[in-house]
């Protein structure tokens, strides 16, 4: 299996829906992730890809100004392309707020839990900020969800505050994390080895996935 990013167009939005149904109580409507998609200057919002094997326009090495995780977001955002033949797995979306990158969403669908969509996405996240000018990155994120806590504590970011009563659906209170300054030379190195895993981890499930494609039934 092989997953890749992209900018989220908006024929994507009925399946990032099933997805957020999936997984938040409170979903935002069709109709808000359309007026998101079409304000880029201050927010941006990416899908995660899967295919059964590496895409042909993805065969070539990225070029050596390219991250190798997000080699197609420098491409232009063009939320009204032609839809991709490539099942969304995975979404998150940024706001940009002077030197501030918040992430409003980051989900993967509940089937490709364990792969690592959900790392990808939010790897995503971080090379939009920097693309962006964004110095830090915040989110909220539930005082219960300690699986979500960990992958961000593991990226950088630390709980700075506490939002009482925020999620609506059950009054239950968020954690407000942040990262340090994103740009800095000391979170790129520690960015760096945690791609590299990432990186190890996403090949070795593309190449298990055509090997098992290769085995008679």
């Amino acid at each position: 299996m092989y997953f890749f990013i992209e900018p989220m167009r908006e024929s994507d939005v009925p399946r990032v829906q099933e997805i957020e149904r999936q997984s938040f109580t409170t979903p935002w409507s069709a109709t808000t992730y359309l007026r998101e998609l079409r304000s880029p200057e201050h927010s941006r919002y990416i899908v995660a890809r899967y295919s059964h094997a590496r895409p042909a326009d993805q065969l070539h090495e990225p070029e050596p100004r390219r991250n190798w995780i997000t080699n197609l977001l420098l491409s232009r955002f063009n939320a009204s392309a032609p839809p991709s033949p490539y099942t969304v797995v995975g979404y998150g979306g940024i706001w940009l707020t002077v030197d501030e990158a918040h992430i409003t969403t980051i989900a993967s669908a509940p089937e490709m839990r364990g792969y690592g969509v959900g790392e990808l996405v939010l790897n995503g996240l971080i090379d939009l900020g920097l693309e962006l000018g964004a110095r830090f990155m915040t989110l909220e994120v539930r005082v219960s969800n300690v699986v979500a806590q960990n992958l961000y504590l593991k990226y950088g970011f630390e709980a700075r505050g506490t939002r009482k009563r925020y999620y609506t659906d059950n009054n239950e209170d968020a954690l407000v994390m942040w990262t340090d300054d994103i740009a800095s030379p000391e979170y790129q190195g520690r960015l760096r080895q945690l791609r590299m895993l990432l990186a190890d981890r996403l090949r070795r499930q593309e190449e298990k996935g055509a090997a098992d494609a290769q085995r008679p039934n």
